[in-house]
């Protein structure tokens, strides 16, 4: 069949069965990172409740655009949950109160270039909330380091108001520089090249108990969300351990072979974005491999990645451009470790691979 204007494509939406129940996963999903983002506010301030209103308001604006675009119905869509759910992992992975523009860059790369430009839902090729990290942290790192610390050590609380005031507008009464301080992640990579002991770093109000300062709780509550994610049998456990398995295994190797250059398996599980990759990010079914053997693999050579990225690429996480990474080899993994089908003889799925190749 010819494809033309007076012939176009035929558009056949999903079944309204199946739209609700990619929204209730969805929904499902973003009621288990409340916990994570209540905690955030709780330590880091009311930052992170703009942050997440921009990038939802932002989200919902290029998804109509693009849908409008390629002559798309709004309204099932837009209330499926997967631009919000893009949104609410994008403001997570971000600095707070960071410039508007800065998360309209993000956006428009996550749901019109990642999502939409290969096709929309169940479509796209890479994860697109990591891929508007991931463009953000390349082409602007010195605002992707601006962090809010905790609470405790601030000398300086903002209100929502203000946090509005900067984000929108830029100014305030209240100082971005006098809110902001480097991360657990990347205060251990620039001291420990600098010579600076390990004990000497854990005395800095950056560091924890066993992480990053206010981070290891929030990572603590993602986890109880993810085993909300686990219950609910909305993923299985493969993806999950095995990622946060690779990582507590290379960062203790590391460790054992320099511990006055790397930190331990407990400080990388429990700083940065390791468990909100674990339960929310890495297992999205459209890009994750989707074979009980390929979740393995594909899981623990992001997690290894991410602690091979933090000791000695140039950013001080890894987890977003790990999964990447893994996000292009899936595809290759689900078509080499297919189980073999039931009286099957293994000459005859060899074949079979052989041909798929």
């Amino acid at each position: 069949m010819s494809l033309s204007p007076s012939n176009p494509s035929p558009f056949n939406p999903f079944s309204l069965f199946t739209r609700n129940a990619v929204s209730a996963v969805m929904f499902k999903v973003m009621a288990a990172l409340v916990p994570g983002i209540l905690v955030h506010a709780w330590l880091f301030g009311p930052g992170i409740w703009v942050s997440l209103f921009v990038c939802s308001f932002l989200a919902i604006l290029f998804e109509s655009l693009m849908l409008l675009m390629r002559g798309r119905p709004l309204k099932p869509f837009l209330t499926d949950g997967s631009a919000l759910l893009t949104a609410w992992l994008l403001a997570l992975s971000l600095p707070t109160l960071a410039p508007w523009w800065l998360y309209a860059v993000g956006m428009f790369f996550a749901i019109v270039i990642a999502k939409h430009l290969y096709g929309g839902l169940g479509q796209n090729l890479f994860n697109p909330a990591m891929v508007g990290y991931a463009v953000l942290i390349v082409s602007f790192p010195a605002l992707m380091t601006q962090w809010p610390g905790p609470l405790s050590i601030a000398d300086i609380h903002v209100t929502l108001a203000e946090a509005f005031d900067l984000v929108l507008a830029g100014q305030s009464s209240v100082s971005l520089d006098a809110l902001t301080s480097a991360t657990a992640l990347d205060t251990w990579k620039t001291q420990i090249r600098l010579g600076i002991a390990p004990e000497t770093l854990w005395a800095m109000p950056a560091f924890g108990w066993i992480g990053a300062r206010g981070q290891e709780m929030v990572a603590g509550a993602f986890l109880l969300g993810g085993l909300f994610l686990l219950a609910n049998r909305l993923m299985t456990w493969h993806i999950p351990l095995a990622f946060l398995g690779a990582i507590a295994l290379t960062a203790t190797v590391l460790n054992l072979i320099d511990p006055s250059q790397h930190a331990g398996a407990l400080f990388h599980l429990f700083s940065g974005a390791a468990m909100l990759g674990a339960f929310f990010i890495a297992t999205d079914p459209v890009t994750a491999a989707s074979t009980p053997r390929g979740k393995l693999i594909y899981a623990g050579l992001a997690g290894m990645l991410t602690v091979l990225i933090r000791a000695f690429g140039g950013y001080p996480d890894g987890v977003a451009f790990a999964i990447l990474l893994m996000n292009s080899a899936a595809p290759f993994l689900d078509t080499y470790t297919q189980p073999r089908v039931f009286g099957q003889s293994a000459d005859k799925k060899a074949q079979d691979k052989k041909g798929a190749s």
